[in-house]
């Protein structure tokens, strides 16, 4: 994909904020005093900020410099983002290196850091964060069923639509069998996937369409037990072609974050059907999907397929509301949808 990488530290004045977020692998225990320098991804030699943990295991919040705001509403244009190198050391604990920190202007970042006690065996010391979907060439979506059989002899599936606590992530396509499998809370791996996925600068109400799609796409995999029905022991994978982007380690978007605390226990289902809908997308650009959801159609036009806007339902906490376009209007002023 052929896109102009913006100069880390450019001459314009817009900035985000980056906060790091430090605790022990072991034991999820905040990490105080941790020391975590901060350098650009293009000079990773040059410090540019030297900081400490508190006591909650957080550093304060950094100004860095980014690429113009409208760079993330521009698709095939320049990189969006700055990407900056944040290395953590603590006593007792191996230091530990995260490359390719995504900080979006007018954004904050939350960088989580797990480091490893120094009497365990060591897993690795640096993670390269990949690009974002929308700046890197990953497969597009093998597409699926929307609704999936669930009367197959033999079959798994649920009774009820459940809001799972941990997801078990396949890093990698699922015929992977060298691929480590990551169990990670539902709400992190929701914000993981949206935030390498989507920009948090677009539109609120983009962001909250997105993000139910995201939710219904997976939960979608935890009520069919679609992989484990095929002898596979995950619930989703990592692969673009598959499912979703998740990243291991990435930071995630205050925005995001927000968003999907909010809604979490909701997703898109049609008046009838119990399992929620497996809401395919693409980035609309480099491909192009006409009856799926768009993302840049959507932050350019507010666009959502016309059969989405007349067919899907809202679920939260299992009460059905009587349309999404309703539903999204009334949280949202100015509505989501053209008609």
């Amino acid at each position: 994909m052929n896109l102009l990488r913006a100069a880390q530290t450019p001459a314009g004045s817009s900035r985000g904020l980056l906060q790091v977020n430090v605790v022990s692998i072991q034991n999820n225990f905040p990490i105080p005093n941790a020391s975590v320098t901060i350098a650009s991804k293009t000079n990773p030699e040059q410090i540019l900020e030297r900081i400490s943990t508190n006591s909650s295991g957080q550093t304060q919040q950094i100004s860095l410099p980014t690429p113009p705001l409208e760079y993330s509403f521009e698709p095939g244009g320049p990189v969006p983002y700055s990407e900056y190198v944040v290395s953590v050391d603590a006593e007792g604990f191996r230091p530990f290196t995260v490359s390719g920190t995504e900080i979006l202007p007018d954004a904050t970042a939350i960088q989580p850091v797990r480091l490893t006690p120094d009497n365990q065996p060591e897993l690795t010391d640096t993670v390269n964060i990949p690009d974002h979907t929308l700046v890197g060439d990953y497969p597009p979506k093998i597409a699926e069923d929307e609704i999936k059989p669930v009367n197959e002899t033999g079959e798994i599936v649920l009774s009820r639509v459940v809001v799972p606590q941990t997801i078990v992530v396949h890093d990698g396509v699922p015929s992977n069998s060298s691929a480590p499998n990551y169990y990670v809370p539902y709400r992190d791996y929701i914000k993981n996937v949206a935030c390498s996925e989507i920009y948090s600068t677009w539109p609120q109400s983009t962001i909250v369409a997105n993000v139910l799609a995201i939710m219904s796409f997976t939960l979608n995999r935890v009520y069919t037990e679609w992989y484990r029905n095929q002898g596979y022991d995950f619930t989703i994978t990592s692969s673009t072609a598959y499912d979703h982007k998740w990243i291991y380690d990435r930071n995630i978007f205050e925005s995001i974050s927000v968003i999907v605390d909010e809604i979490f226990d909701s997703y898109l289902s049609r008046p009838g059907v119990r399992q929620p809908i497996l809401t395919q997308y693409c980035d609309g650009k480099r491909v192009q999907c006409p009856d799926w959801m768009a993302l840049w159609k959507q932050v350019i036009q507010n666009y959502m397929p016309p059969a989405w806007r007349r067919d899907f339902i809202v679920n939260e906490k299992d009460s059905c509301f009587a349309g999404f376009s309703a539903w999204v209007e009334s949280l949202l002023p100015g509505g989501l949808f053209v008609p």
